[in-house]
């Protein structure tokens, strides 16, 4: 079962972005691969403080994740593959750089400058590909008990002749000679109180640590082409029109090797041709004869989940609301299901024979044909509080 993302970062819901900052830092500096080195758990701990970062720190993403849970970007939220997951450390520096800052962990780590790979320093990533977005249209049954759709979806991809390195070979890929190798350039300045050194990142090779000299033919240096992918979406039960879901790592591949921008799904409703949806309530009209209205019936009615039989009993009046219960659509990470409402309306027919026209009007001189809302049991209001309740 996933974490609750506030329980990760040890924050309320009421925390401030300054707070959930901070909280951030803390944890990530408590369980950092090069604190831990060989640890799995810390390893993993480090990527699901990213991962609730990620969606805390974004008030979008945050304001949904209070409303839905987990369930707003979909069943991965949190770590591994899927919604909200599937990043790896260098994805995390990659994204939040900002937050450990050039020189944070250079403290604790041997003056490196960051977190070391193979023993050299910390080197950043080409650039971030871009977010996708679109447009995902889904019929009721598929809204109400969630489906796995394969989407192809036309974006920028991973160059196969290079694998994203922008190098016509490897041998294009030199050190860089600014930086050595480092992606960061320190620099010493004397001021009144004192030597202050300085870390930013390498001008040259924008913090890669190395330099092209032959471009890839096929990307043209970019690491990346324009292409198509097929990608699987998993869609919870419960999703409604104007939804947003997110899939992370899955929208444009980054330059150079950048990391991949997130996929936004809009969901869309179909409209369906008997049925209407209010909230999590299914609202259906039903029309009857003045006879089945009078004697009672049996009739079937349309359902998310097929048809239902209900019965009809004898002096229903129009306006009557029956309902089906939990025959409605769930709640995202919830418990709550809708029902669905049927709305009786009896049918007035609008041409009528000699024949019928002549006994109409015989039965109109009958008591019990003629309307008396003082025998009437319930209002229409009455009739709508008592299908709600």
């Amino acid at each position: 079962m996933k974490r609750d993302f506030y329980e990760i970062l040890g924050v309320t819901k009421s925390a401030t972005a300054d707070e959930i900052k901070k909280a951030y830092r803390k944890v990530a500096m408590q369980f950092h691969p090069d604190r831990n080195p060989g640890d799995k758990e810390a390893e993993e701990k480090f990527k699901e403080a990213a991962s609730a970062y990620e969606i805390l720190s974004d008030a979008d993403k945050k304001a949904k994740y209070d409303r839905f849970g987990h369930a707003a970007f979909g069943p991965g939220t949190g770590g591994g593959s899927g919604f909200g997951g599937g990043m790896n450390t260098d994805d995390i520096f990659s994204q939040f750089g900002d937050i450990f800052g050039d020189d944070m962990f250079s403290n604790f780590f041997g003056g490196a400058g960051g977190r070391s790979r193979g023993g050299g320093a910390s080197r950043a990533r080409g650039q971030r590909g871009s977010n996708l977005r679109i447009k995902l249209k889904l019929n009721f049954e598929e809204m109400a008990k969630g489906v796995t759709k394969n989407v192809k979806v036309k974006k920028h991809v991973t160059c196969t002749t290079c694998t994203g390195s922008g190098a016509k070979d490897k041998g294009s890929v030199q050190t860089c000679n600014t930086c050595h190798g480092s992606g960061q350039v320190r620099r010493v300045s004397n001021t009144f109180l004192g030597q202050m050194q300085t870390v930013t990142t390498c001008p040259t090779c924008n913090g890669e640590g190395t330099t092209v000299t032959a471009k890839c033919t096929s990307c043209k240096g970019e690491g990346r082409v324009y292409g198509e992918e097929t990608i699987s979406i998993d869609i919870p039960a419960g999703v409604h029109e104007g939804m947003q879901l997110s899939m992370n790592g899955k929208g444009n591949a980054g330059e150079r090797g950048g990391a991949n921008g997130d996929l936004i799904i809009q969901i869309e409703e179909e409209a369906h041709a008997e049925l209407q949806r209010d909230g999590l309530n299914v609202a259906f009209d039903l029309h009857i004869s003045f006879p089945d209205a009078t004697f009672g019936t049996q009739v079937e009615v349309p359902t998310i989940d097929g048809r239902a039989k209900i019965k009809i009993p004898p002096g229903t009046q129009s306006g009557k609301i029956f309902r089906l219960k939990g025959k409605g659509f769930p709640e995202v990470q919830g418990y709550s299901r809708g029902d669905q409402l049927i709305h009786v309306n009896v049918w007035t027919p609008q041409h009528v024979s000699s024949e019928e026209k002549a006994i109409l009007e015989k039965l109109n001189h009958s008591e019990n044909f003629k309307p008396n809302p003082n025998k009437s049991d319930k209002s229409f209001f009455d009739r709508v509080r008592e299908a709600f309740s």
